[in-house]
């Protein structure tokens, strides 16, 4: 290991397809900034991809002076061009799959056909030629390595993380309720199963219990009409709030959902919801899988259900709401494990460890 300057602050470009509201996106410039780093940012203004060429351009321009080019989500097709462009060492925050996402969550071709192969190559290649990849579970890093052919020391795992000045623990709900509320937020992605809350309020329409749904996407126009038809009085419907005011609509609720699809990629996720509300101190109701439970444990600090059965999803719920102190276990020993492995601190920390660990190396 080199000897590090510490007169000279060490400057990072990063580059990502998102947009600096996006969620991971604004975490990892928050975290950048924690450790005291300069940071370059070349980003969109918006998911478009027609703002790619413009983004290398950028970092083209802006990279000279910089120790280290980060590159952010989406970049599977960003960071081949980085790597032709320039001779930095490259940390590559892979985030998500576009072979899992495209092939086995929203299902748009076979495993099998060209573009398959296509989606699984862009993958393999920008993976090859990061030098560090990070990845938020060892569920994922093993799967990873085995599937895409990389070495696993490659890997770095870091937890999801979050800045908690933006989720607050236990902001009380100044309004009466007669009812139970029930939240969830986020895109109608297949893994997310929202056909299944919509099925458990079915079942718990005479409980007193209300649910509110924040979002759209892929299964919306498919998840209305399984509202429809159910004739579901007791959900709320919301297109889209600011990010900035989702703690409090969380802080509103009693309990928040994570995901509760069945489809492959629901078995190696985690998601942002999960941490955001572990963050706000609600008991959380979220589908089992193996990185879920790197990070939780039922009973303990969540309820963790079958996914895909909005039986056990519905029972869970009832659970909570007749049990006042349960609720209040859960929630206290979700928020101890958000500040234990998901804090902006924590985060932050571990994020500086992979980026000297490849500054400073010896060459």
């Amino acid at each position: 290991m080199g000897k590090k300057n510490n007169k000279n602050v060490i400057k990072i470009c990063y580059i990502a397809g998102r947009e600096a509201a996006y969620t991971r996106t604004r975490t990892i410039i928050e975290a950048l900034t924690y450790n005291g780093y300069e940071v370059i940012t070349c980003l969109p203004a918006d998911k478009s991809f027609l703002h790619y060429p413009f983004l290398l351009w950028q970092i083209v321009r802006r990279n000279k002076d910089c120790q280290l080019i980060i590159v952010g989500f989406y970049g599977q097709l960003l960071l081949p061009w980085v790597k032709l462009f320039t001779n930095k060492k490259i940390l590559f925050d892979l985030y998500v799959s576009t072979y899992d996402t495209m092939v086995f969550d929203r299902r748009i071709t076979g495993s099998n056909t060209l573009l398959a192969k296509w989606f699984r190559f862009a993958d393999r290649l920008s993976m090859r030629l990061a030098d560090k990849i990070i990845l938020e579970t060892r569920d994922h890093i093993d799967n990873y390595a085995e599937k895409f052919k990389i070495p696993k020391e490659k890997f770095f795992h870091i937890f999801l993380g979050l800045n908690e000045n933006l989720f607050i623990q236990n902001k009380k709900d100044k309004k009466k309720k007669i009812y139970f509320l029930v939240h969830f937020h986020g895109e109608y992605a297949p893994f997310h199963g929202v056909e299944y809350i919509l099925k458990a309020a079915d079942l718990l329409r005479n409980e007193k219990i209300n649910f509110r749904i924040i979002g759209t996407g892929i299964t919306y126009q498919k998840d209305m009409k399984l509202a429809a038809e159910l004739k579901l009085t007791n959900v709320e419907f919301i297109n889209w709030i600011p990010y900035e005011l989702l703690s409090d609509k969380m802080s509103e609720a009693d309990c928040c959902l994570g995901f509760f699809g069945i489809n492959p990629r629901a078995e190696r996720i985690l998601t942002n919801k999960v941490i955001e509300a572990l963050a706000v101190g609600k008991p959380l109701v979220t589908g089992r899988n193996q990185p879920v439970q790197e990070l939780l444990e039922h009973n303990k600090n969540a309820l963790l259900v079958k996914r895909g059965d909005a039986e056990a999803l519905a029972a869970a719920i009832l659970r909570l709401k007749n049990n006042t102190e349960l609720r209040r276990k859960i929630a206290e020993n979700a928020h101890a494990v958000f500040m234990q492995n998901c804090s902006l601190k924590v985060f932050s920390k571990k994020l500086k460890t992979v980026i000297e660990e490849l500054i400073y190396e010896e060459k």
